[in-house]
């Protein structure tokens, strides 16, 4: 799937497209797929990933199953952080 980061709507100053890039290609990222049901037919999918240089990021995105589109980023919340870190630990 091809991450689409044209014209998003959130500050990429402090998030590097690069960093995004490698979260969301993280073998380990955990993704939520929301309740509600979408007229359109894209799926809206939350997810917390991690970098190459151990940055953990939130962030949520669309797709249509070819292009996922990110809406939102940022640093996980410390709940989150651990949250990944227990499901990673059930992989090792």
């Amino acid at each position: 799937m091809d991450l689409d980061l044209i014209d998003v709507q959130f500050d990429l100053r402090n998030i590097k497209p690069r960093e995004l890039e490698e979260a969301f290609e993280d073998p380990f990222a955990v993704r939520f797929l929301p309740d509600n049901e979408r007229s359109d037919g894209a799926s809206r999918y939350y997810a917390l990933g991690r970098t190459v240089a151990n940055r953990y990021l939130f962030f949520a995105f669309g797709t249509d199953g070819k292009i996922a589109r990110v809406t939102a980023a940022r640093e996980m919340a410390d709940t989150e952080r651990k949250f990944y870190d227990r499901k990673y630990a059930e992989f090792h």
